[in-house]
């Protein structure tokens, strides 16, 4: 109960005071990649502080300080003397519910998620087969249309897609840019990272913790797309290519150069920013790990504790070797009474022996 209390804690803790610490993170601009992983891997901590919370309610504390036979009576026995009361049923049937509820929950939203950008992208391909050419130079579909929008359309065979009036604005070397920043949404599965971000937080539309996580995930996307054109041509060039596109909207299921925030990330591309080296990313990456850490110590207390003292008591007696038992005994035949079969090999490696 106490494991279980720790750990549904722990999750109102992070729902209360996660939402602050994602919006005051300032590192992230310099590493977006790991902020990606960082705020995805404080959704999973919340969650599994709430299921293993669950979990902990429905599975009494055990200690695992014996052999295996002697764990699985313990657990058998500890499982009956938890539900022999109506309170104990209760408590247990209730953490239960919780665990599958919320994983089931998370479950069902993400991939909802995934189904409604998938059929958007199919749709939205369809129509580029009739609408659209093939540009060879680039590889990338071209639309005729005279506003400049770049985007792709994620997926097992990713699409590029280019309309006329982008390919008239850009200059060369913008249009590189444009097209690496593409080509790092489609390398990088990004469509499956927003999936699971906006999932969990349609799973939970009342939680601030996830929404914010959520459009900070789908900013730091962008932001690491930047980054990967700003690799191919300079940042400069780069920021000029997003001024050129900034006007279009993305479609639905789609990753488009432009869009919402655009002028910030213009700023963060003028002004430049230094990525962390090896020591500071795997410094700041092992604190970003931490939050999973703590609900997985929590419920490995109960987990790898398996045996408590009042089910399997820790004062067995020790064994003691058939000639010792033997020569306690008043007569010879009761000697004679145990159980054949033991070898002379030495005591602790022939078979098992009882006094019936």
């Amino acid at each position: 109960m106490i494991i279980a209390l720790l750990l549904l804690g722990y999750g109102l803790l992070l729902a209360v005071f996660g939402p602050l610490a994602v919006r005051r993170a300032r590192w992230v601009e310099r590493a977006p990649r790991l902020g990606i992983a960082a705020w995805q891997t404080l959704s999973i901590a919340f969650l599994a502080s709430l299921v293993l919370g669950g979990l902990a309610l429905s599975v009494p504390d055990l200690r695992l300080d014996t052999g295996l036979a002697q764990l699985l009576d313990a657990c058998l026995a500890a499982l009956r003397a938890q539900y022999a009361t109506p309170d104990g049923i209760a408590i247990g049937l209730s953490g239960l519910g919780l665990a599958l509820l919320l994983g089931l929950r998370c479950a069902w939203s993400i991939a909802r998620t995934l189904t409604r950008a998938v059929a958007d992208r199919r749709r939205h391909v369809d129509a580029l087969r009739i609408l659209a050419r093939q540009d060879r130079a680039t590889g990338a579909m071209v639309l005729e249309y005279a506003l400049p929008a770049a985007y792709c359309l994620p997926g097992n065979r990713g699409q590029i897609v280019l309309t006329s009036g982008a390919l008239d604005a850009l200059s060369p070397e913008q249009l590189q840019a444009v097209l690496a920043h593409e080509h790092a949404h489609l390398r990088g599965r990004h469509d499956l990272v927003a999936a699971a971000a906006t999932g969990m937080a349609d799973a939970f539309p009342g939680l601030p913790l996830l929404r914010v996580i959520r459009d900070e995930t789908l900013r730091l996307l962008e932001l690491a797309a930047d980054d990967a054109a700003a690799r191919t041509t300079h940042r400069l060039v780069a920021a000029e290519a997003l001024l050129n596109v900034a006007d279009h909207h993305r479609p639905a299921g789609a990753f488009a150069v432009g869009g919402p925030g655009t002028g910030d990330r213009v700023k963060r591309l003028i002004a430049g920013v230094a990525p962390f080296g090896r020591s500071r990313a795997l410094l700041v990456g092992t604190l970003a790990a931490m939050p999973i850490a703590v609900p997985l110590t929590l419920f490995a207390g109960p987990a790898a504790a398996l045996v408590d003292s009042t089910c399997c008591p820790t004062d067995i007696p020790t064994m003691r070797h058939p000639v010792e038992v033997c020569a306690s005994m008043p007569n010879m035949q009761d000697c004679l009474t145990l159980r054949p079969g033991y070898s002379d090999a030495p005591y602790g490696t022939g078979p098992s022996w009882t006094n019936p």
